[in-house]
């Protein structure tokens, strides 16, 4: 295994913050990902789906020596060149987004990517196509995403767990509250984004869902 999948892996022991401007009117996404690195996020990923990928890469820039200086990974959702112009450590792509194998061909064999799964056989294709880990989701309901989905439900993450092996990142209407549920049923790690860019004190927020996390290591892992 090489040294980011090892830094993989110990990030995804530490909450998974994905940045949404929309949801937290008259923050930044620098302002989000510096709360939560503050609070202990072990991954930020930079989700814009309305700005340009000109107007992205100073935003990713910022982000990426933040995460460098914190010890975290910084992943940027779908944009590849942004991703390649901010020396992010890699992206996410979701299933209408960049292929997986597109992303791994552009990015080289050091990048961490992320391949969104709602179903088995997504997951697997992810997998074989080079994805670094799969996230399965949407678990539980959210308005985070208008295009999120039904949810699928921890049944899927279990599913899923045993039949890859790669780490598996459940996202969709997490709380700090049901990261229990999700990495007894599976899940490596958790991502987040309402249950913290919407909150009164982001930081206070990372910080109870790292606690969370600690506690469910501690007793599935």
């Amino acid at each position: 295994m090489s040294s980011i999948r090892d830094r993989l892996a110990r990030a995804l022991r530490r909450p998974y913050i994905i940045t949404d401007t929309t949801l937290s009117p008259g923050r930044t996404h620098v302002d989000i990902a510096r709360a939560a690195l503050a609070g202990g996020a072990g991954v930020i990923q930079l989700r814009d789906k309305n700005l340009s990928a000109a107007a992205q890469t100073p935003i990713a820039r910022e982000i990426a020596s933040m995460t460098r200086a914190a010890g975290a990974l910084f992943l940027v959702n779908d944009n590849v060149g942004v991703a390649l112009d901010s020396q992010a450590d890699g992206v996410h792509v979701g299933q209408a987004d960049t292929p997986v194998r597109e992303a791994r061909d552009r990015l080289g064999p050091d990048a961490v990517i992320g391949g969104s799964a709602t179903t088995l056989h997504e997951a697997l294709t992810a997998q074989a196509d080079g994805a670094d880990y799969i996230g399965v989701g949407p678990v539980f309901p959210t308005d985070t995403k208008q295009d999120a989905g039904h949810p699928v439900g921890l049944d899927l993450i279990a599913e899923v767990r045993r039949a890859v092996n790669i780490p598996i990142v459940a996202i969709g209407g997490l709380t700090g509250g049901s990261v229990r549920a999700v990495l007894a049923a599976g899940a490596d790690g958790a991502a987040f984004v309402s249950e913290v860019v919407r909150a009164p004190d982001m930081e206070l927020a990372t910080r109870a869902i790292a606690a969370a996390m600690a506690a469910a290591y501690e007793e599935y892992r």
